[in-house]
């Protein structure tokens, strides 16, 4: 079945069908038509939406829901990541399941409101104080909208943590016709309920890469919430031995299973010693640049990132090997180039990584990353 519809949709039908049960959010351009769906579906599936008077009640409220229980979902741009950073690091600290999306603007500041912009890729890693990793998934297409979101749910219950879906104002905005059949429904993945009839310590873990069981606020168990440092009873501490292990256990959650958190597409070309690497909108025009680099007897190999953070290395390591030189496209001044070279700086010979960058509020256009190609 075609249907014509923008990211914006398909966002809202993959959170409904994770399971979100609570969307709060302030109007903001061009996260808005996220804000309005999720107001207007929700009630028909028992859900509660709610507008906030600003994006910090927003997030605010999204926390508390989330900790009572409900999978919870809140939509911003730029500005509005800045207003929840303080939040961020309270559900990074009190792990939360959240899922945050950010429609990406230009920036800084109130920037461009309706410019597209790849601008706050680097923002969303370090959003927070702390320097802790956080989850962030990217989607290049409409069906990527519906089934990154979902995914983004299932790692938000899976790991207990804020999970970003980054993406940008012409993914959400601009209206395609797609065949919603090949949409890809995913399994749901719920968080781990504390035993009724056990003890229950709030942050209990047996090894630091684990995630403490969760028990709602207002449930069968006294539970405790802040976001302070604070040992394994969600006691405050200043305990060495305390701290380290709450601060350890918050990376090593996320950096033990890197490997389950990549996700990318691979298209591979033998003998290929150019590669593209892309994310977001600017992976469709990588997309056609590699499709015409190879009409002309160019051989090129893609590489679509989907799990910016964290970095897809394992990846990344696979499809730098032979080649000797990587292509990187983005709306920016080069913000995922560096993780590329980050990852290019083991290889000897080490190949060379170029950027092809935009900031003037137009999209790159295919022409312009296949002349470096051929």
């Amino acid at each position: 079945m075609r249907e014509f519809m923008d990211g914006a949709e398909a966002i809202v039908r993959g959170a409904l069908a994770a399971g979100c049960n609570f969307f709060a959010g302030y109007p903001i351009t061009p996260a808005t038509p996220i804000l309005l769906r999720m107001l207007r579906e929700l009630p028909k599936t028992g859900g509660i939406g709610i507008q906030g008077e600003d994006e910090i009640a927003s997030i605010g409220m999204c926390i508390g829901a989330a900790m009572t229980g409900a999978k919870a979902m809140t939509a911003t741009s730029g500005p509005g990541i800045s207003l929840y950073s303080e939040n961020i690091g309270m559900a990074i600290m009190g792990e939360v399941p959240l899922v945050i999306v950010d429609v990406m603007r230009l920036g800084p500041a109130t920037g461009g409101a309706t410019t597209v912009a790849q601008g706050d890729v680097q923002f969303l890693r370090w959003v927070t104080s702390g320097g802790f990793p956080i989850i962030a998934l990217c989607p290049s297409s409409i069906a990527d909208c519906y089934t990154l979101t979902q995914r983004a749910f299932n790692l938000a219950e899976r790991f207990r943590t804020p999970v970003f879906l980054a993406t940008d104002k012409e993914m959400v905005t601009a209206q395609q016709s797609v065949e919603t059949d090949a949409f890809q429904t995913l399994p749901r993945v719920e968080r781990v309920g504390a035993p009724a009839d056990a003890e229950f310590v709030p942050y209990h873990v047996k090894k630091l890469a684990d995630v403490p069981a969760f028990a709602p606020i207002g449930g069968m168990h006294l539970t405790r919430f802040t976001t302070s440092m604070h040992d394994e009873r969600g006691m405050l501490t200043k305990i060495r031995v305390n701290v380290n292990k709450t601060s350890r256990h918050l990376y090593q959650k996320i950096e033990a299973h890197c490997d389950e958190l990549e996700f990318v597409t691979w298209d591979a070309q033998e003998g290929a010693a150019t590669l593209v690497v892309s994310y977001g909108i600017s992976a469709r025009s990588a997309l056609e640049a590699v499709r015409l680099a190879r009409a002309t007897g160019a051989r090129v190999s893609s590489l679509v990132v989907q799990s910016l953070w964290p970095p897809p290395a394992r990846a990344l390591r696979v499809a730098l090997r032979g080649v000797s030189r990587v292509i990187v496209p983005e709306l920016n001044l080069g913000q995922y180039r560096l993780e590329i070279e980050r990852a290019a700086c083991s290889l000897d010979p080490r190949p060379q990584v170029i950027g092809v960058n935009r900031v003037d509020g137009e999209l790159i256009a295919p022409e312009e990353i296949a002349e470096l190609v051929a």
